[in-house]
């Protein structure tokens, strides 16, 4: 092959990269521009099964946020699946690695956020969640139905890499010692200050607090608050490098995931959520604790 058809045809792998690169999160008018896309694969994450029953969107499937998250073990706290469990799932909603997962829930992306860390952390390829969800879809008068929809199973085929999207107590500990990340509390005002009446409650010190649901607008449809908004807020805790390694965490990383898929969509590349959050760390009496509203 000469060299101007190698260049022609990296141009033409370039652009259909460019294609099919798929935005961390897209509109409702995206998604009702896409339904009926082979390769989109829309799974509905709404509070309890009882609401999907109800309506949901047309074509989407039903995932059970208990479905992505285990029990504590005695020697750890690791809400995540094990990889093989989510193929598992993956497969039997007939999602491939080549399907293009666009994902919803009626929470301001709560449940959707998890869905999508783990999908990351896989290396899954295309994975988007839907900003609003199905509140914003329901505001808008867009249609809904209320039919069970399965898909024919498949089986998920793993990719080779994992990314490197969580960490664990021993990094944690690495990291606070070390002082090479900034750590983020989601949670709210009163469980990051603690209560000096617990034997082990505050925050991490040094982490500072930025509430997930203060990155929703509610009385807009639960969709996110402007980027202008948001990275002003974060700059007000000093975050403002895109780049900067970030460790999020809660109580169980449930909310946490959350803020994971809204700093993704902002941009930020660094970002780690810490699955064993203050469930497990609580648990260990040498972690460091800091009561009060100071960092």
């Amino acid at each position: 092959m000469n060299r101007a058809k190698k260049l022609v045809l990296i141009m033409l792998l370039t652009f259909t990269g460019a294609i099919h690169a798929a935005k961390p999160m897209v509109d409702t008018e995206w998604l009702q521009k896409h339904l009926t896309d082979a390769d989109v694969v829309v799974v509905d994450m709404s509070g309890d099964s009882t609401q999907y029953q109800r309506f949901h969107i047309p074509g989407a499937v039903y995932l059970g946020y208990g479905n992505l998250v285990q029990k504590r073990k005695k020697d750890k706290v690791s809400f995540r699946i094990e990889d093989q469990r989510l193929y598992k799932i993956l497969g039997l909603l007939g999602i491939s690695r080549q399907s293009h997962v666009v994902i919803y829930d009626d929470m301001g992306g709560l449940h959707a956020g998890r869905f999508y860390w783990q999908l990351q952390r896989i290396g899954h390829p295309r994975v988007s969640i839907v900003d609003g969800g199905l509140v914003k879809w329901i505001l808008e008068g867009r249609k809904v139905v209320n039919v069970d929809v399965t898909r024919k199973p498949v089986k998920y085929q793993a990719g080779d890499k994992i990314i490197i999207n969580e960490i664990d107590l021993a990094g944690v500990k690495k990291a606070l010692k070390d002082g090479t990340h900034a750590f983020i509390d989601v949670r709210t005002k009163e469980e990051y200050a603690g209560n000096p009446k617990f034997k082990r409650s505050g925050h991490i010190p040094g982490a500072q607090l930025w509430p997930w649901d203060d990155s929703l607008a509610l009385e807009k449809g639960f969709v996110l608050k402007p980027e202008q908004q948001l990275q002003q807020s974060l700059a007000k805790i000093g975050i403002k490098d895109k780049d900067k390694p970030l460790i999020l965490y809660c109580n169980s990383a449930h909310r946490a995931s959350q803020s994971y898929m809204t700093l993704k969509q902002l941009g930020y590349t660094n970002v780690k959520l810490y699955d064993g959050s203050v469930s497990e760390y609580y648990r260990d009496k040498s972690a460091p604790l800091k009561l009060g509203m100071e960092p």
